[in-house]
């Protein structure tokens, strides 16, 4: 069985830096609908085509092919009078642009420094890791499947 269009596909992956050091490891498996359904980076599913049942892979990602290049405009120093009375570093606020979330990154008495970049933006990553299931589905479960993703 081998991965094609139409099929959900469990994934093992660890994503690194050029140097190999660990930057993600997703402690689940990832399931997603293989076909251009923009459930993954092209070239990460590009590279999975045709892969098999316990085949691994090592895929390299531009910043443009993975979480996009550093965007300076992403960043800026907020009032805290405009912000939520109980922020704090490390917080996450719904930007209201196109699904953008800002992090709080600093914070002094009067204002807050916050990011809407991923934060692995303008990183080049390595997604290494194992194919685990692949499953083919009909024309009517894809619909579904589909059908709930956009739900979310």
């Amino acid at each position: 069985m081998k991965i094609q269009k139409n099929a959900m596909v469990s994934i093992d992956m660890t994503f690194k830096d050029e140097n190999g050091n660990i930057v993600e490891n997703n402690d689940e498996e990832i399931i997603y609908l293989h076909g251009g359904y923009g459930h993954l980076f092209t070239k990460l599913e590009d590279g999975l085509e045709g892969k098999t049942i316990g085949d691994t892979f090592n895929i390299d990602l531009s910043p443009e092919e993975a979480f996009g290049e550093f965007n300076e405009e992403l960043v800026s120093k907020e009032l805290l009078s405009d912000l939520p009375e109980d922020l704090e570093v490390g917080m996450e606020l719904d930007g209201g642009l196109d699904g953008v979330i800002f992090s709080v990154l600093e914070m002094d008495d009067t204002h807050a420094l916050v990011d809407g970049n991923h934060p692995y933006a303008g990183f080049s990553l390595v997604a290494e890791g194992k194919v685990l299931e692949i499953e083919y589905l009909d024309d009517e479960t894809i619909a579904k499947v589909l059908e709930d993703d956009h739900q979310h």
